[in-house]
């Protein structure tokens, strides 16, 4: 997205009056975020609002499944929010949104493998916690309610995807900052 306003020069137009820099990075932000939470949220929703329907369960499946739905609504949420901020950042630095999505599946994938790499090897979660996926995985765990996977503690789970969030705000911010405005 980013990428290729920075690419094409667009940025111009978009820095004219009335638009801010904070309305642009907003506006980026909202619109991948809306995209990603239909893809995640809303089809989890779906998911399990026609589960309901079709299998004719009755109120008492929906209130004794209820705070296992909200858990798993609030790390679908979660997700959305942490997988933008870490796309968005790199699609700033980039102009190329091949560059960008290559990135992102690195960092998910790529932190993951070494992660599982280390704890298979050494037998040890600690390296879970550069992983966006598994720190995301073992708060999602614990918010359904499901057997941790993870020996590590919760806490550092939550303040690894506090500081994914953070600092790929950051950079996000500091790169929108610094786009050129060129107008011909």
């Amino acid at each position: 997205m980013i990428s290729d306003d920075r690419k094409n020069g667009t940025s111009a137009i978009y820095f004219s009056r009335p638009v801010t820099r904070i309305d642009y990075t907003a506006m980026k932000y909202l619109s991948a975020a809306v995209v990603l939470g239909f893809v995640i949220v809303f089809s989890y929703v779906l998911y399990y609002t026609t589960s309901i329907v079709f299998r004719g369960e009755g109120w008492a499946f929906l209130i004794d499944t209820l705070p296992i739905f909200l858990g798993g609504l609030v790390a679908g949420i979660l997700l959305v929010i942490t997988y933008t901020s870490i796309g968005m950042a790199l699609s700033s630095v980039s102009q190329s949104r091949f560059f960008a999505a290559v990135a992102f599946l690195a960092i998910i994938f790529g932190t993951k493998l070494v992660a599982l790499l280390v704890d298979v090897q050494f037998d040890t979660s600690i390296l879970y916690i550069f992983s966006p996926y598994d720190s995301l995985a073992h708060v999602g765990q614990w918010l359904v309610g499901i057997p941790l996977n993870y020996s590590h503690p919760l806490a550092f789970s939550i303040v690894s995807i506090l500081v994914f969030n953070a600092v790929s705000i950051g950079i996000l911010v500091n790169r929108v900052s610094s786009l050129e405005v060129t107008r011909e």
